[in-house]
């Protein structure tokens, strides 16, 4: 359990989160998960990673009950720096991040394939942010460069998810196949871009980050402040516990 790197094809490395039950992570997983996408981008053999995932879904987003059993506001700002470092990693990897989706996309899996370099998904894969009814906010970052402005704003609005079918239709997902299917299609994509020259495609990856239209890293950090602001006003810990059950006014 945890995460780790096996070298499953010439010039790819393959980054697979394991936390069940639903790949929640603590603070310290999104700090291993940043790690290790770290160390797997410069690795000189690598040309190209996947991500991928093993149980019910691809990533569930952070911990909630790491948080319920904080009294104070430390688990929120491990969990706020970790999911940046995540993200992070994700985005400045030295080669191209391909990710394999399956299940579950929620929150900070938002975060992690909006900042990958081409998302494949089975066709189960649901992608969506429910931060509003887990008392947080973020990752509106990420989610923008996956549906059109007014899509991502109504689904963040109301919490509800999109298919990998729908995503595919909006261009931000290159292939849908059967679940059984998942791990040989991020392959197939990863492989291709592994035939590379090493070096032309480092230097690839650094153009287009270089030519973003977003800065993604300054955008999410300043979404992450009225995360915390929700924090300290005390709003965030009353929707958090009833996960966003109870009657609004």
């Amino acid at each position: 359990m945890g995460v780790s790197t096996t070298d499953p094809a010439e010039g790819v490395r393959l980054v697979t989160v394991d936390h069940p039950p639903v790949n929640a992570l603590p603070v310290r997983g999104w700090y291993e998960l940043a790690d290790a996408l770290r160390a797997a981008g410069r690795d000189p053999g690598a040309r190209c990673i996947v991500l991928a995932a093993r149980g019910r879904g691809f990533n569930a987003g952070v911990d909630i009950k790491e948080m319920q059993r904080d009294p104070g506001h430390g688990a929120l700002i491990g969990a706020n720096r970790g999911c940046y470092e995540a993200f992070s990693a994700v985005y400045e990897c030295e080669v191209p991040v391909v990710a394999a989706v399956h299940g579950f996309c929620l929150g900070g899996g938002i975060g992690l394939v909006g900042n990958a370099d081409a998302i494949v998904a089975s066709e189960d894969a649901t992608f969506g942010l429910p931060e509003l009814d887990r008392g947080a906010l973020g990752a509106a970052t990420h989610l923008a460069r996956l549906v059109p402005q007014h899509l991502m704003r109504a689904l963040y609005y109301t919490s509800r998810t999109v298919t990998a079918a729908q995503l595919q239709a909006h261009g931000s997902v290159w292939k849908v196949v059967p679940r059984g299917e998942l791990l040989d299609a991020a392959m197939d994509l990863a492989q291709e871009i592994a035939a590379k020259d090493g070096r032309l495609i480092r230097l690839a990856k650094a153009a287009i980050n270089g030519i973003d239209p977003v800065d993604v890293r300054r955008s999410y950090r300043f979404e992450q402040g009225f995360t915390f602001e929700a924090g300290l006003s005390g709003v965030a810990d009353r929707i958090r516990d009833t996960f966003g059950r109870e009657e609004r006014p």
